[in-house]
């Protein structure tokens, strides 16, 4: 079965180092949308408000492929492309820089400070990595080969060429890139370390928090103690699976959650809620890989330091 053409490509350029939206005219039998009008009324007035998407249309913010504006009165075509620019809404800085550990025509290794998302989704858009270093880089086409948490600091992969995006994605899709990281937790004589923690990790949509349940083994981290002092740990996380929140999930199952933690053990009142002088002790410190375009082998190490674990 032949499968649906690839879409145009965007006739509109970034802003913020954010794509435009693109929206497909759906191919509906049942439909009965006059004109464009009154498909984007349905679509999107119970978000914006009709009088919000009546003005964008006289303004000339819907556009086709051609790049022209569409006109409200245009009748509606099944399958058509149209995009548009978003209206940013307000969002706290996250006020720490991006870092650059590396960068050639291909890869770009960025060093993540805590709190920046890593793609634009949500109510995270403009402060993210991606737009950052879209935005400030010139570089438009630069993606993630994988995500890293918005508290978690560290080490990101990116790639400069869409098109190399698939090569560097399934290195970690095969896990053949070696993660290491490094947190602050509390210091537990009687938890025996080194030890590899296996479980099952379910991560529900809509609620933050994962949970551990019966069942086969979907996760696999390693755990060692670097050292400790004044009732805290300093810790070497060796994950070999990548769900949703796992080492923060395994380290809490452990006794052991992480510091600054505001969703383990127990989910804090406003989870979202930023306070840049308590980062999660989480970072990213450490990315090992085969370049599968060149053969060379990389190894990354962050420049950044957890807070709480100062001085040594």
């Amino acid at each position: 079965m032949r499968g649906r053409a690839r879409p145009p490509a965007a006739p509109l350029p970034q802003r913020a180092g954010v794509d435009p939206v693109r929206v497909r005219l759906p191919v509906d039998p049942a439909a009965a949308w006059p004109t464009v009008r009154d498909h984007l009324l349905d679509r999107f007035a119970g978000a914006i408000g009709a009088a919000r998407v009546d003005t964008m249309l006289a303004d000339g913010r819907f556009v086709g492929a051609d790049g022209g504006a569409v006109g409200a009165d245009e009748p509606y075509t099944a399958g058509r492309y149209l995009w548009f620019h978003r209206d940013f809404a307000p969002e706290e800085p996250v006020p720490f820089p991006v870092g650059i550990v590396y960068r050639d025509e291909r890869l770009l290794i960025a060093d993540k400070p805590h709190f920046l998302a890593t793609t634009p989704r949500g109510r995270h858009v403009t402060e993210t990595l991606v737009a950052r270093l879209r935005d400030g880089l010139g570089l438009p086409e630069l993606q993630p080969a994988h995500r890293l948490d918005r508290l978690t600091a560290g080490l990101v992969l990116c790639v400069v060429r869409a098109a190399d995006r698939g090569a560097y994605q399934t290195l970690f899709r095969d896990r053949l890139v070696r993660k290491e990281y490094e947190a602050v937790a509390p210091y537990d004589p009687e938890v025996t370390l080194p030890r590899t923690v296996h479980s099952r990790i379910v991560k529900e949509r809509g609620v933050i928090a994962a949970r551990e349940e019966p069942g086969p083994a979907n996760s696999e981290s390693r755990i060692e103690l670097i050292g400790h002092r004044g009732g805290l740990g300093r810790y070497r996380l060796l994950p070999a699976t990548g769900r949703t929140h796992q080492l923060r999930v395994h380290m809490n199952a452990l006794g052991l959650p992480l510091a600054n933690d505001p969703v383990y053990p127990v989910v804090e009142p406003d989870p979202e809620r930023v306070d840049h002088g308590h980062p999660l002790q989480l970072l990213a410190k450490v990315l090992e890989f085969t370049d599968p375009v060149t053969g060379a082998a990389h190894r990354f190490e962050s420049a950044l330091r957890l807070s709480g674990w100062p001085d040594r």
